[in-house]
């Protein structure tokens, strides 16, 4: 069956985290959103652990859904039936080869039981209550040791691998391979998450990462963002069939994955956020990636280690058409947010969006196959437009660097007055 993954989120136990991520409104708004499979985040957190084992039942093999009483009316008046697949970001800090580390990474278990094996041996290192995402000292190789003696079918994606700061390629604290990173235990990692500053084009430059499938998720910290990025299969709804797919690289299973437009990601170009100065790599080596206004090293961002990783053979825009496709879009509330030119957490663009998906069931649908007429007839024209430059990648993006998301443009204020008109 064909479904939308979003398997990298946080709970409201995640430091910097909505207070409304609950698995109550988790599973109402991934209905709304059109996704059906959700991480659950956060698995090694005692207090988010014990609410997922209260609140949740096993659905399909390694898949579980929310208990019926828990469940909220969605605003099409039916019960939402997400599921759940057991997932937690930890971040790993610590001294490899004379330099500090800081590798992000998401640990898939099959069931309840891998869980609570992975969580009591990580107790014994880290304090698993301090936070859902748990910083913990612990070298990537040794966790990957920890996860697969736990359970084999249990899975290790490096998170978002290439942000400066925080993954297993980034900039400032990475490695230039898997095998550099994990070791004898690089041959069990067969996936990684691209993260919202790259899309998976851009990795396909890195002729290493030719085996390694490209997963997208929200790592979303909020209700709003879920599905911002997602996976489509076509595969059993289950956690093998998940996993196969992802492994498999198979496009008749692993349909394409849903990416931001990777300059709109936080660490796509170059930059001093303090400075206000953002540019290309090509700038950037030019000033030997030096910030000329302060004169310290400026953040290098995603665009600029892709290219240090890349294939020579594989310049900008190189493409290969046997891997796993993808598409760009922009979240429908950013769209009615450009088309009413107000700010996406208006009271007018939640009432916008409410009225679409009970118009066409779930923002996946307006987002890629509803008909832009339709869509104009159930809301406005101003909106209907913005669906379709957004399929149409009609955008003026400002690149996001060092820590700024980039902005993006779908309407001139010209272009409201004659939509409008």
């Amino acid at each position: 069956m064909k479904f939308f993954a979003d398997l990298h989120i946080h709970s409201k136990y995640s430091r910097a985290v909505s207070k409304s991520m609950v698995l109550e409104e988790l599973d109402r708004w991934a209905d709304d959103k059109g996704i059906l499979v959700m991480g659950t985040g956060d698995f090694t957190h005692p207090a988010w652990f014990k609410e997922l084992k209260q609140k949740l039942e096993l659905a399909e093999p390694g898949l579980f859904k929310l208990k019926k009483k828990f469940k909220l009316k969605t605003i099409k008046g039916t019960f939402a039936e997400t599921r759940f697949m057991l997932t937690v970001e930890i971040s790993c800090i610590y001294t490899r080869g004379g330099r500090g580390r800081r590798v992000h990474h998401i640990v898939f278990a099959p069931d309840i039981e891998t869980a609570e094996k992975i969580n009591t041996q990580l107790s014994w290192i880290g304090n698993l209550a301090s936070d859902g995402r748990p910083i913990i000292g612990l070298d990537s190789e040794e966790l990957a040791k920890i996860v697969f003696n736990a359970n084999p079918r249990a899975v290790i994606v490096p998170a978002h691998v290439w942000t400066p700061w925080f993954s297993v390629f980034g900039s400032m604290s990475g490695f230039d391979s898997l095998e550099e990173c994990f070791g004898e235990y690089a041959k069990n990692i067969f996936a990684i998450e691209t993260g919202l500053s790259s899309d998976p084009q851009m990795n396909w430059r890195v002729k290493s990462l030719d085996k390694i499938a490209l997963i997208s998720n929200s790592d979303s910290h909020s209700l709003q963002r879920i599905g911002r990025e997602a996976n489509v299969f076509d595969t059993e709804l289950s956690y093998s069939g998940i996993m196969d797919a992802i492994k498999s690289r198979n496009p008749k299973k692993f349909l394409n994955t849903i990416e931001f437009f990777p300059e709109e990601g936080k660490y796509h170009y170059d930059g001093h956020r303090a400075c206000g100065v953002v540019m290309p790599p090509k700038e950037s080596k030019k000033l030997k990636d030096i910030c000329p206004k302060c004169e310290k090293k400026m953040t290098l961002g995603v665009v600029y280690r892709v290219d240090q990783l890349a294939d020579s053979k594989r310049p900008e825009g190189y493409q290969d058409p046997k891997r796993v496709p993808y598409k760009n879009l922009v979240t429908l509330d950013s769209i009615i947010g450009e088309a009413l030119d107000v700010g996406k957490a208006a009271k007018s663009v939640m009432k916008e969006y409410e009225k679409l998906i009970k118009n066409f069931k779930s923002e996946f649908n307006i987002l890629l196959n509803a008909s832009v007429k339709e869509i104009a007839l159930a809301s406005k024209p101003e909106i209907a437009e913005g669906v379709a430059r957004v399929r149409g990648g009609k955008l003026t993006i400002k690149p996001g660097y060092d820590g700024e998301f980039g902005v993006i443009k779908i309407f001139s204020d010209e272009d409201r007055k004659k939509i409008g008109s």
